[in-house]
Protein backbone atom coordinates (compact mmCIF):
# COMPACT_ATOMS: atom_id res chain seq x y z
CA UNK A 1 0.00 0.00 0.00
CA UNK A 2 1.39 3.38 -0.91
CA UNK A 3 2.18 5.60 2.07
CA UNK A 4 0.16 8.67 1.11
CA UNK A 5 0.66 11.37 3.75
CA UNK A 6 -2.42 12.36 5.68
CA UNK A 7 -1.26 15.96 5.13
CA UNK A 8 -2.20 15.40 1.49
CA UNK A 9 -5.80 15.37 2.63
CA UNK A 10 -5.39 18.64 4.55
CA UNK A 11 -5.90 17.07 7.97
CA UNK A 12 -3.22 19.18 9.58
CA UNK A 13 -5.94 21.38 11.06
CA UNK A 14 -7.05 20.80 14.65
CA UNK A 15 -10.23 19.03 13.61
CA UNK A 16 -8.57 16.67 11.17
CA UNK A 17 -5.63 15.96 13.48
CA UNK A 18 -8.00 15.08 16.29
CA UNK A 19 -9.86 12.70 14.00
CA UNK A 20 -6.69 10.97 12.85
CA UNK A 21 -5.20 10.92 16.37
CA UNK A 22 -8.35 9.41 17.78
CA UNK A 23 -8.40 6.72 15.17
CA UNK A 24 -4.70 5.89 15.64
CA UNK A 25 -5.12 5.82 19.44
CA UNK A 26 -8.07 3.51 19.34
CA UNK A 27 -6.34 1.27 16.85
CA UNK A 28 -3.31 0.87 19.13
CA UNK A 29 -5.33 0.31 22.28
CA UNK A 30 -4.45 3.56 23.99
CA UNK A 31 -6.60 5.04 26.70
CA UNK A 32 -8.59 8.20 26.05
CA UNK A 33 -6.09 10.21 28.08
CA UNK A 34 -3.32 9.34 25.70
CA UNK A 35 -5.19 10.59 22.63
CA UNK A 36 -3.76 14.07 23.06
CA UNK A 37 -0.26 12.67 22.72
CA UNK A 38 -1.34 10.80 19.65
CA UNK A 39 -2.77 13.97 18.11
CA UNK A 40 0.69 15.57 18.17
CA UNK A 41 2.02 12.75 16.07
CA UNK A 42 -1.03 12.42 13.88
CA UNK A 43 0.09 15.21 11.58
CA UNK A 44 2.98 13.04 10.49
CA UNK A 45 0.91 9.90 10.25
CA UNK A 46 0.18 8.23 6.95
CA UNK A 47 -2.79 6.35 5.62
CA UNK A 48 -0.80 3.15 6.08
CA UNK A 49 -0.55 3.81 9.83
CA UNK A 50 -4.36 3.69 10.14
CA UNK A 51 -6.27 0.44 10.17
CA UNK A 52 -7.74 -0.36 6.76
CA UNK A 53 -11.26 -0.19 8.14
CA UNK A 54 -10.74 3.37 9.25
CA UNK A 55 -8.92 4.74 6.19
CA UNK A 56 -12.11 5.55 4.22
CA UNK A 57 -13.52 7.38 7.24
CA UNK A 58 -10.37 9.51 7.57
CA UNK A 59 -10.26 10.29 3.89
CA UNK A 60 -13.95 11.22 3.89
CA UNK A 61 -13.44 13.56 6.86
CA UNK A 62 -10.46 15.15 5.14
CA UNK A 63 -12.29 15.65 1.85
CA UNK A 64 -15.29 17.06 3.69
CA UNK A 65 -13.04 19.59 5.41
CA UNK A 66 -11.45 20.53 2.09
CA UNK A 67 -14.90 21.02 0.59
CA UNK A 68 -15.93 23.25 3.52
CA UNK A 69 -12.79 25.34 3.17
CA UNK A 70 -13.31 25.66 -0.61
CA UNK A 71 -16.92 26.69 -0.02
CA UNK A 72 -15.83 29.33 2.51
CA UNK A 73 -13.27 30.70 0.09
CA UNK A 74 -15.87 30.76 -2.71
CA UNK A 75 -18.34 32.62 -0.49
CA UNK A 76 -15.67 35.18 0.42
CA UNK A 77 -14.76 35.65 -3.25
CA UNK A 78 -18.42 36.04 -4.20
CA UNK A 79 -18.96 38.62 -1.45
CA UNK A 80 -15.89 40.56 -2.55
CA UNK A 81 -17.06 40.47 -6.18
CA UNK A 82 -20.55 41.65 -5.21
CA UNK A 83 -19.12 44.51 -3.16
CA UNK A 84 -16.90 45.56 -6.07
CA UNK A 85 -19.82 45.48 -8.50
CA UNK A 86 -21.92 47.56 -6.10
CA UNK A 87 -19.08 50.07 -5.80
CA UNK A 88 -18.78 50.33 -9.58
CA UNK A 89 -22.55 50.71 -9.98
CA UNK A 90 -22.65 53.48 -7.39
CA UNK A 91 -19.76 55.28 -9.07
CA UNK A 92 -21.44 55.01 -12.49
CA UNK A 93 -24.74 56.27 -11.09
CA UNK A 94 -22.99 59.27 -9.55
CA UNK A 95 -21.23 60.01 -12.86
CA UNK A 96 -24.51 59.72 -14.80
CA UNK A 97 -26.20 62.17 -12.45
CA UNK A 98 -23.28 64.57 -12.77
CA UNK A 99 -23.35 64.34 -16.58
CA UNK A 100 -27.13 64.92 -16.63
CA UNK A 101 -26.79 67.97 -14.38
CA UNK A 102 -24.03 69.42 -16.56
CA UNK A 103 -26.06 68.78 -19.71
CA UNK A 104 -29.11 70.48 -18.22
CA UNK A 105 -27.04 73.46 -17.08
CA UNK A 106 -25.54 73.83 -20.57
CA UNK A 107 -28.97 73.63 -22.21
CA UNK A 108 -30.26 76.36 -19.90
CA UNK A 109 -27.20 78.49 -20.59
CA UNK A 110 -27.64 78.06 -24.36
CA UNK A 111 -31.33 79.00 -24.09
CA UNK A 112 -30.46 82.18 -22.19
CA UNK A 113 -27.79 83.01 -24.74
CA UNK A 114 -30.25 82.62 -27.63
CA UNK A 115 -32.79 84.77 -25.85
CA UNK A 116 -30.18 87.46 -25.28
CA UNK A 117 -29.10 87.35 -28.92
CA UNK A 118 -32.73 87.65 -29.98
CA UNK A 119 -33.24 90.70 -27.81
CA UNK A 120 -30.03 92.27 -29.05
CA UNK A 121 -31.03 91.65 -32.65
CA UNK A 122 -34.35 93.37 -32.07
CA UNK A 123 -32.72 96.33 -30.31
CA UNK A 124 -30.01 96.73 -32.93
CA UNK A 125 -32.43 97.66 -35.72
CA UNK A 126 -31.40 101.14 -36.89
CA UNK A 127 -34.87 102.54 -37.44
CA UNK A 128 -38.43 101.59 -36.56
CA UNK A 129 -41.12 101.27 -39.20
CA UNK A 130 -42.96 104.28 -37.82
CA UNK A 131 -40.06 106.60 -38.65
CA UNK A 132 -40.53 106.19 -42.40
CA UNK A 133 -42.92 108.56 -44.16
CA UNK A 134 -45.71 106.70 -45.93
CA UNK A 135 -45.76 106.79 -49.74
CA UNK A 136 -48.29 105.79 -52.38
CA UNK A 137 -45.89 103.22 -53.81
CA UNK A 138 -42.35 101.89 -53.37
CA UNK A 139 -39.80 100.58 -55.83
CA UNK A 140 -37.76 97.48 -55.08
CA UNK A 141 -34.70 99.64 -54.45
CA UNK A 142 -36.63 101.83 -52.00
CA UNK A 143 -38.02 98.81 -50.18
CA UNK A 144 -34.56 97.28 -49.89
CA UNK A 145 -33.16 100.58 -48.60
CA UNK A 146 -35.81 100.60 -45.86
CA UNK A 147 -34.92 97.04 -44.93
CA UNK A 148 -31.23 97.91 -44.68
CA UNK A 149 -32.06 100.65 -42.19
CA UNK A 150 -34.33 98.46 -40.10
CA UNK A 151 -32.23 95.31 -39.97
CA UNK A 152 -28.93 94.60 -38.18
CA UNK A 153 -26.15 94.76 -40.76
CA UNK A 154 -25.18 91.12 -40.30
CA UNK A 155 -28.78 89.96 -40.79
CA UNK A 156 -29.79 91.86 -43.90
CA UNK A 157 -28.46 89.38 -46.46
CA UNK A 158 -30.28 86.44 -44.83
CA UNK A 159 -33.50 88.46 -44.70
CA UNK A 160 -32.99 89.47 -48.32
CA UNK A 161 -32.46 85.86 -49.42
CA UNK A 162 -35.82 84.87 -47.93
CA UNK A 163 -37.66 87.84 -49.44
CA UNK A 164 -36.07 87.12 -52.85
CA UNK A 165 -37.60 83.63 -52.79
CA UNK A 166 -40.91 84.54 -51.16
CA UNK A 167 -41.95 87.68 -53.02
CA UNK A 168 -39.12 89.04 -55.15
CA UNK A 169 -39.31 92.21 -53.00
CA UNK A 170 -42.87 92.92 -54.14
CA UNK A 171 -44.63 94.22 -51.03
CA UNK A 172 -48.02 93.64 -52.71
CA UNK A 173 -47.27 90.03 -53.70
CA UNK A 174 -50.25 87.73 -53.15
CA UNK A 175 -50.36 83.94 -53.27
CA UNK A 176 -53.67 83.17 -54.98
CA UNK A 177 -53.89 79.64 -53.59
CA UNK A 178 -52.89 80.17 -49.97
CA UNK A 179 -53.62 83.84 -49.37
CA UNK A 180 -50.06 84.59 -48.18
CA UNK A 181 -49.27 88.27 -48.63
CA UNK A 182 -46.44 90.78 -48.78
CA UNK A 183 -42.65 90.73 -48.75
CA UNK A 184 -42.35 87.83 -46.34
CA UNK A 185 -45.58 86.12 -47.45
CA UNK A 186 -47.30 86.19 -44.08
CA UNK A 187 -50.08 83.57 -43.91
CA UNK A 188 -52.63 84.92 -43.56
CA UNK A 189 -51.58 88.44 -44.40
CA UNK A 190 -53.76 89.83 -41.61
CA UNK A 191 -51.13 88.63 -39.11
CA UNK A 192 -49.09 91.68 -40.03
CA UNK A 193 -51.76 93.96 -38.53
CA UNK A 194 -49.93 93.44 -35.23
CA UNK A 195 -47.11 95.55 -36.66
CA UNK A 196 -49.34 98.29 -38.09
CA UNK A 197 -52.71 98.97 -39.65
CA UNK A 198 -51.07 99.87 -42.96
CA UNK A 199 -49.58 96.39 -43.45
CA UNK A 200 -51.13 96.04 -46.93
CA UNK A 201 -49.37 99.09 -48.41
CA UNK A 202 -46.36 99.88 -46.27
CA UNK A 203 -43.24 97.72 -46.78
CA UNK A 204 -41.72 99.11 -43.56
CA UNK A 205 -44.62 97.61 -41.58
CA UNK A 206 -44.17 94.30 -43.37
CA UNK A 207 -40.43 94.31 -42.70
CA UNK A 208 -41.06 95.03 -39.01
CA UNK A 209 -43.45 92.11 -38.74
CA UNK A 210 -41.16 89.79 -40.71
CA UNK A 211 -38.16 90.65 -38.53
CA UNK A 212 -40.11 90.04 -35.32
CA UNK A 213 -41.41 86.72 -36.70
CA UNK A 214 -37.94 85.48 -37.67
CA UNK A 215 -36.45 86.52 -34.34
CA UNK A 216 -39.16 84.86 -32.30
CA UNK A 217 -39.30 81.62 -34.29
CA UNK A 218 -35.71 81.17 -35.46
CA UNK A 219 -33.77 83.59 -33.22
CA UNK A 220 -32.73 85.70 -36.22
CA UNK A 221 -33.22 86.16 -39.98
CA UNK A 222 -30.12 84.03 -40.55
CA UNK A 223 -31.67 81.29 -38.42
CA UNK A 224 -34.80 81.54 -40.57
CA UNK A 225 -32.72 81.38 -43.76
CA UNK A 226 -30.94 78.22 -42.59
CA UNK A 227 -34.31 76.60 -41.97
CA UNK A 228 -35.62 77.82 -45.35
CA UNK A 229 -32.66 76.27 -47.17
CA UNK A 230 -33.36 72.90 -45.58
CA UNK A 231 -37.15 72.97 -46.01
CA UNK A 232 -37.96 75.60 -48.67
CA UNK A 233 -40.41 77.29 -46.32
CA UNK A 234 -40.08 78.96 -42.95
Amino acid sequence: MSRISVRGFAVASATAVTTVGAVVGVASGQEQGSVAHTEAAAADATIADIPAGQQAQVQTASLTQQADEASTQADAAALKSAQEEARKAAAQDAQDKKDAAEKKAKAEEDAKKREKEKEEASRSATRDASTFAAKASYSIAETQAIARQMLPADQFQCFSNIVDHESGWNYRATNASSGAYGLVQALPGTKMASAGADWRTNPATQIKWGLNYMNSRYNSPCGAWSFWQANHWY
